[in-house]
């Protein structure tokens, strides 16, 4: 399995969801912002505790998943 610099999963942390290190933002609202229309500079002004690559290697984590 691949690690990620970016996405932890820690049972004590929004229940184990895949997250982003640190901000506790799930890579989950993160692709249904994504796919709400919101682009990436808007999720980053809504979350400033991620950035631009968080939000990158939310989408490859997400895509490596299936």
């Amino acid at each position: 399995m691949k690690r990620y610099k970016r996405i932890e999963s820690n049972p004590r942390v929004m229940f184990g969801k895949p997250v982003i290190k640190g901000a506790r933002v799930t890579v989950e609202l993160i692709l249904r912002k994504l796919s709400a229309g919101l682009n990436s500079q808007e999720i980053v002004q809504e979350h400033p505790t991620i950035t631009l690559e968080d939000i990158r290697e939310a989408q490859v984590f997400a895509a490596n998943c299936y």
